[in-house]
């Protein structure tokens, strides 16, 4: 029986650039590093010899990490699915303040596909939504309230 969530994984090109965005742009932790190689027959990858570094970033009280996957043998193919297509993914985040972290992303030259959407909730405080990138092209998504 499944009992809750571990981590979601991504699959990267440029596993410094991408620990320098999770970690300084979002705030997030770096929980765990490890080199993996498979051996010759296989692993739960399915790739026979695969070789990668794993780095989890996430909160340190715990809860939902990311697994940012960097393959180095063999070497991953580029392309990945646009927001609309089969096959395409997010991560979505919880924040307190929209207005602030667009602003504070913005000006670090984070690619938002819009503007938040903000909204007046029934019990008057304020909501809101927004899509945008990691340097990689993954969709993330952030939500207020």
């Amino acid at each position: 029986m499944i009992k809750g969530f571990f981590h979601s994984g991504l699959v990267v090109e440029d596993m410094d650039k991408m620990v320098a965005f999770y970690r300084d742009a979002l705030g997030l932790s770096v929980l765990r590093e490890a080199h993996s190689k498979a051996p010759p027959e296989g692993d739960h990858t399915g790739i026979p010899g695969a070789e990668r570094i794993l780095v989890f970033v996430g909160f340190p009280d715990g809860g939902h990490q990311i697994e940012l996957v960097k393959y180095i043998d063999p070497p991953s193919p580029a392309g990945r699915p646009d927001k609309h297509q089969l096959g395409a993914s997010h991560i979505c985040f919880y924040v307190d303040d929209m207005d602030a972290i667009y602003k504070s992303l913005s000006a670090q030259g984070v690619h938002f596909v819009t503007p938040p959407i903000i909204r007046d909730n029934a019990d008057g405080s304020r909501g809101g939504i927004c899509y945008f990138q990691d340097p990689e092209g993954n969709y993330l998504e952030l939500i207020q309230g």
